[in-house]
């Protein structure tokens, strides 16, 4: 197969535009498959393996220059790509959404508002990587193995994350019922 690749090389087309299309046509499937295992959706999948062609047109002169098979290199962009956007999503502060206006209107909702606001001040006591974990299996619905999938660390070290950040959170809770009361 190395060599079927290598001879794909030395037939890319001179324009760059038809030899990108023609590694596109002959890559793209396996690399979305590569993809879409650690992305948490199509449209982020797409997106990576968008971005890994756009990087190699750009390098499309050292690729033909190089006497190495391209479709390993290929994967290595993409895998930097994941890790670059998996350290963005872990960087970006968590949001919780508030609650409409109308809903203060009686007490059940102003209740409700103000819970909501004394659980996102909780949250944002805990460390990135327990909140992170929290907020992915609780407020977006994922499960701690698909968390430790997005996050690329071991399923029990979602598990365990989880466990810590829950035990913070109920501390944090319990600290202010009791500067409360």
């Amino acid at each position: 197969m190395s060599a079927n690749l290598n001879a794909l090389r030395d037939e890319l087309p001179d324009d760059a535009d038809a030899a990108i299309r023609q590694l596109y046509s002959h890559h793209a499937g396996a690399l979305r498959s590569y993809v879409r295992r650690f992305c948490p959706g199509p449209a982020n999948a797409d997106d990576i393996v968008q971005e890994t062609f756009i990087r190699a047109w750009r390098h499309l002169p050292q690729l033909r220059d190089d006497d190495r098979p391209i479709r390993p290199w290929l994967f290595r962009v993409a895998r930097n790509l994941l890790t670059d956007a998996d350290r963005a999503a872990r960087s970006r502060p968590v949001t919780v959404q508030s609650e409409p206006a109308d809903d203060a209107r009686d007490d059940a909702g102003l209740e409700r508002v103000l819970d909501r606001q004394l659980v996102a001040d909780a949250l944002q006591h805990l460390s990135p990587a327990h909140r992170t974990v929290l907020v992915e299996t609780f407020y977006r619905g994922g499960t701690t193995a698909t968390v430790a999938r997005q996050l690329g660390i071991p399923a029990g070290t979602a598990r365990s994350r989880l466990h810590y950040a829950l035990e913070a959170l109920r501390q944090q809770l319990q600290d202010h019922d009791d500067a409360a009361a």
